[in-house]
């Protein structure tokens, strides 16, 4: 019975060894696998950390560009403000010697009555219209009197 029971214990042991080399041969095998896989993740960061420098040098570029796009449209608004200031001015001339050249003309009349002022051109016509139609009418008035060349 000693030796039956020693026999037992051997065979139970050597079962738990067979057991555990089984365990082992799967522990490797996913060992394996997981270096595998930390390989490919070094590579996968490695690619990550480039195109993340690459993206940081791209929006160093894009701020740089935005900034000369401000300077350069802020610097075109303000010549745009001073050209439309001029316009301004000029139209306003254009205007009074509009006038001017009307009140001449009426007075030169051979008739001697002056016409009355013309009403303004509607606020919906463009001003530029209204001082081609004042110049239109002007200048058949001259050539009804007879004094147009």
């Amino acid at each position: 019975m000693s030796h039956s029971l020693g026999i037992v214990i051997e065979s139970l042991v050597a079962v738990l060894l067979m057991l555990t080399i089984a365990y082992c041969m799967v522990l490797n095998s996913r060992l394996k696998r997981l270096k595998a896989d930390e390989h490919s993740l070094k590579a996968t960061i490695a690619e990550l950390i480039t195109a993340t420098e690459i993206a940081e040098r791209a929006i160093g570029g894009l701020k740089h560009t935005v900034r000369d796009v401000n300077e350069n449209l802020g610097d075109q608004l303000t010549a745009a403000a001073h050209l439309s200031q001029q316009l301004k001015k000029q139209l306003a001339e254009g205007d009074n010697i509009v006038r001017r050249l009307s009140r001449i003309a009426i007075a030169a009349r051979p008739g001697g009555e002056p016409e009355p002022e013309s009403e303004p051109a509607p606020s919906n016509v463009p001003a530029a219209k209204a001082l081609a139609a004042a110049a239109h009418a002007f200048s058949n008035r001259r050539r009804a009197n007879g004094l147009a060349a």
